[in-house]
């Protein structure tokens, strides 16, 4: 038996994420990926490694017995690989000013990123909660981490800084941006799809649950939607995106004083759920014929093409505008309305193209190109892993 074997975790608030993957050489090759609901009152591995599809009970929980679910995890899929565990890498959410690229664990790193928790409180203890198992588990595998906020990290200070007092900004109170892992995966099929657009001025629009976008210069990160948290930017499915501050001091006053409740209340209440009051699902309000659900999709689109706009003013133009994660790239009606916005940008969508999901649906006279890219975030973190640990 060979250590050949490559996993990667994606912990999220309240999903695991795995990804499987054999080495050969420098190259890491997807052979199978699993995924544990935490949501659900009795959990369930379910998996594929080729074409085998596998579901697995899987006891313990989220919380004290985390350790025994990693442990059950592994047992289950190593028993269907032909070769050893040789590393484990992992998505985690907040980087802060620490961590500007992945990094090898080691105790030093893992404390480090047990610092930055206040930034990121619902996802920075899932991944540690993970590495934390895999360490006591597995003590004779090497960990990496590859980190959602590293993307940006090349972003100009001026992009960087919020309006409030210098000394905050050099605390660290300062715009991160996240889903950088998933830009740089687009940043990269894009250089083999149109290298020449590639080399330009690129807006990508992660669209799923969480959603942003990302402004690019040859790919490049030059500017985000979310910024201090992962509650900044566009509306999403559950969370606001933009919210006056002084929405807060009135809910606050109002009643609702405690951190905690103004925190499931921004995460968990507001976003298309909060406007439709029907499901922050857009497969769901576009089913809805009723003009609640309409006006949810409406401001949706609005949102994400207003920020388009406000991006091109930081690069300086656009040449490329790419639709991703799961409503950008399976979402039609979604791309169309936002295109329809862009229109004073020279956006001419070709309908047909974009019913099909096409990676192409921008007519041949639009002065913007338009596409569709699915995203891995996986595979990215399996090849910084394999860069690191080579």
């Amino acid at each position: 038996m060979t250590d050949d074997v490559l996993l990667t975790f994606n912990a999220g608030s309240s999903t695991l994420k795995i990804g499987i993957f054999e080495l050969a050489g420098l190259q890491a090759r997807n052979v199978g990926r699993g995924k544990i609901d935490f949501d659900q009152s009795s959990l369930m591995l379910r998996y594929s490694i080729g074409d085998g599809k596998y579901e697995k009970p899987v006891k313990g929980d989220n919380d004290a017995n985390f350790v025994s679910v990693v442990a059950e995890t592994l047992e289950h899929m190593l028993a269907h690989l032909p070769g050893g565990l040789r590393a484990v890498s992992h998505r985690v959410v907040h980087g802060g000013m620490m961590f500007r690229e992945a990094t090898l664990l080691d105790d030093a790193a893992i404390d480090r990123i047990e610092k930055l928790i206040p930034l990121a409180p619902l996802h920075q203890p899932q991944a540690l909660g993970v590495i934390r198992s895999i360490e006591k588990l597995r003590p004779e595998v090497r960990q990496v981490a590859s980190f959602d906020t590293a993307f940006h990290s090349s972003q100009a200070d001026l992009v960087r800084r919020l309006a409030i007092p210098r000394a905050m900004h050099d605390n660290g109170v300062r715009r991160y941006g996240f889903h950088g892992l998933s830009y740089k995966y687009i940043a990269s099929q894009l250089r083999q799809i149109d290298p020449a657009r590639a080399g330009g001025k690129v807006i990508a629009c992660h669209l799923g649950s969480g959603a942003s976008l990302c402004a690019m210069e040859d790919g490049i990160s030059r500017d985000t939607s979310m910024g201090f948290s992962a509650l900044d930017g566009i509306p999403m499915a559950t969370r606001p995106g933009w919210l006056d501050p002084g929405a807060l001091l009135y809910l606050m006053r109002s009643g609702m004083r405690q951190p905690e409740r103004i925190e499931d209340f921004l995460y968990h209440e507001c976003g298309l759920l909060g406007v439709s009051g029907i499901s922050g699902d857009t497969r769901v309000l576009l089913e809805d014929n009723g003009p609640e659900a309409a006006e949810a999709i409406d401001l949706f689109c609005l949102r994400i093409s207003g920020e388009v706009g406000r991006m091109c003013a930081t690069i300086g133009g656009l040449d490329a505008l790419v639709f991703t994660a799961g409503i950008g790239e399976n979402q039609p009606q979604i791309r169309a309305g936002v295109a329809r916005r862009l229109q004073w940008l020279g956006i001419e969508i070709e309908d047909d193209a974009n019913r099909r999901n096409s990676t192409s649906i921008s007519t041949a006279s639009s002065q913007v190109k338009l596409f569709v890219i699915p995203t891995d975030e996986e595979q990215v973190i399996a090849d910084e892993a394999v860069a690191l640990i080579a």
